[in-house]
Formats: C-alpha cells, structure tokens, sequence
C-alpha cells in the first residue's frame, strides 16, 4: 500500500494538513520535516546526549507524527526511511517500526500545542532524576522551561504507565525528567525542543557541580524570582 512506503511524497489522503493543501506541497513539508528530523537526532548524539539508539526525536506536520524508527543508528537513516504515525498510533508511513518510546511522544501531542519533542538519556539530567524529586532552583533559565522541573516517577520504558507518569510531571511544564531515565523536552519546533534540552542538561550539570562541594551547599533561587524572569523572558530575543 502506497502509505506504507518509506516516500514521504505517497502520503494518505489528507495527510500532513487536509484536503486543502496540494498533495506536492504537503508532501515536500514532510521531506522537509524529516531531513531536519535527522538531524536533530543526529546532534543529540554529536553532543552526548544519547548513546548508540537511545533516545529518539519526533515532529508533527499537519495531522502525522513523523518519529526515529526503534533500533536504527541514526546516521544509517536516509529520506527513504521515513516514519510516520497518525495521532491514534497508526503507522501511515514508512516499514520501519516506530520509536518504542512512541505512547510517550503521542501523549504530549495529544495534550499540549507541541510541534517537536526531544527525548534523551542525557547523563547529568539522568543523574539528577536519581536524586531529587525536581531539579532544585539552580538557575534562573528553569523559567523558559515552565518552572522547577519535576521529575516524572520510574516506569518502565514504552508503557502507557511511564507516558501517564510523565505527563503529570509536564503539567505547566515543557521539560521533565524521567526517573533513572532521561529527559522529555517539547517545543514549538525541533530547534526549540533541542535548545530547551540542552539547557535543562546544562542545568543539571550545574547543580551536581554546585552540590558536590563539601561542606557547602548551593544558593537557590525562589520561586517568585524565577516567575519574575519567566515574565522578562516573554519579550527576550528579536521580533
């Protein structure tokens, strides 16, 4: 069947944006999609943030969730390769089996404005989700990821448990960490979620540093200071 195949360009019907899109230009939104996808997945492990297959990255066009394929390198992975689900599960593109951590991606997608999420095995947050229930206060940036970043209780990998922990986490969130897990980070776009998980790895990195003085312990912020910045960061950057 032609929504089987791994050419992003013999797309179901109304797919990727409906009936009132050229099929062309939606089917080049995917390609597109997918090549930045790539790379994405390729950078988290370029910067260390995943080991080997670990982790995995998704984006939504339209009404498909295009998503790392389980147990593939990435950089064995080319545009014919392309995987993509529908919001209910279903596989609408590709013959690669989709991420495992698939319940995961589909539950934010299903519950927030998301158009990217990034899930890594980062070390410092992994670390981090082993010993605290939330990241402490450690930096002021913990305002552009919502707030204290919770970590989501132990479930294990792929179970619609472990996506029901996390979400609960991700409440006013967009970050969280997964205990003895990892991280789940989600944005408006791919760089955006990517940025946002660099940062929450950034942070944690910086308390485990701060904390492992001994005899010292680290200045935290409050919660009113980073609400304050939170309010600042809305009108940060260029237009």
């Amino acid at each position: 069947m032609a929504e089987q195949r791994g050419d992003a360009r013999a797309l179901p019907q109304g797919a990727a944006g409906g009936r009132e899109r050229g099929g062309a230009d939606a089917a080049d939104e995917v390609a597109g999609a997918w090549d930045e996808l790539l790379a994405t997945a390729r950078r988290t492990v370029a910067d260390g943030l995943v080991v080997g297959t670990s982790g995995n990255v998704s984006v939504r066009v339209g009404d498909i969730v295009l998503v790392t394929p389980t147990g593939v390198p990435y950089e064995r992975l080319t545009p014919a390769d392309t995987v993509g689900v529908g919001l209910d599960g279903r596989q609408v593109l590709g013959s690669l089996r989709p991420t495992s951590e698939l319940p995961m991606h589909l539950a934010v997608y299903r519950t927030t404005g998301a158009r990217a999420v990034v899930h890594t095995h980062a070390v410092h947050a992994t670390a981090v989700s082993t010993l605290v229930p939330e990241l402490p206060l450690i930096h002021y940036m913990a305002a552009a990821l919502g707030g204290p970043v919770r970590v989501a209780p132990y479930a294990t990998y792929g179970t619609p448990e472990l996506a029901e922990n996390m979400l609960r986490a991700l409440r006013d969130r967009n970050a969280c960490l997964l205990e003895n897990h990892g991280t789940i980070v989600y944005g408006s776009s791919l760089s955006q979620a990517y940025d946002r998980t660099a940062q929450l790895e950034w942070m944690c990195r910086v308390w485990l540093a701060a904390s492992s003085v001994p005899g010292l312990a680290p200045a935290l912020l409050t919660r009113e200071q980073v609400t304050e910045v939170g309010e600042r960061l809305r009108g940060y950057g260029q237009r």
